[in-house]
């Protein structure tokens, strides 16, 4: 009787995971939120200075700068939909709106193990630091060959990697 009633509030405790689901929820909402502003005041800016016929220095950096920001924050976001997403189907659940009428599940968000969360997760992750270090280098300035020359070498560095990182758990 004792180890029944143990074992079931063990089983249960498992639903202390549903504060990471929704907290992750509303940190996806927020950043989106946060995102969608950075892009409305690109917008403005951009708006700005075509009305007002006043093309600063660095104009198109600084709108680049602002969307790749943009993007950066979505996919962190995203990054919080997987995770929360994930522990709900691990932890909880499996969620039945993502089934078809036939029952088959959205392959997008489907998470059968933590070792496929984590490689959802950390591919959205790398994307972000790729994303990230595309916004520095956009407002990077450049003062000689050299300078050029390591650009192109951690491009291509960068590239490499991204490439790699798609043959990772593909089978052939």
């Amino acid at each position: 009787m004792l180890e029944r009633i143990f074992e079931n509030g063990l089983w249960n405790s498992r639903f202390i995971i549903l504060l990471a689901v929704i907290f992750g929820l509303i940190g996806a909402i927020l950043l989106f939120v946060v995102a969608s502003f950075d892009v409305f005041e690109t917008a403005k800016f951009v708006i700005n200075t075509y009305i007002t016929n006043s093309h600063p220095e660095h104009f198109h950096e600084e709108v680049v700068g602002g969307i790749i920001g943009a993007v950066d924050l979505y996919l962190i976001g995203v990054v919080m939909i997987i995770f929360s997403f994930g522990l709900y189907e691990l932890f909880i659940s499996d969620i039945d709106p993502a089934k078809d009428k036939d029952g088959c599940e959205n392959q997008l968000l489907a998470v059968h193990s933590l070792d496929q969360l984590k490689d959802k997760i950390s591919k959205v992750i790398v994307m972000v630091l790729v994303v990230g270090f595309f916004q520095k280098v956009g407002l990077a300035t450049y003062s000689g060959a050299l300078d050029l020359l390591y650009l192109a070498l951690s491009i291509t560095a960068v590239s490499v990697g991204l490439y790699f990182l798609s043959k990772v758990g593909k089978s052939h």
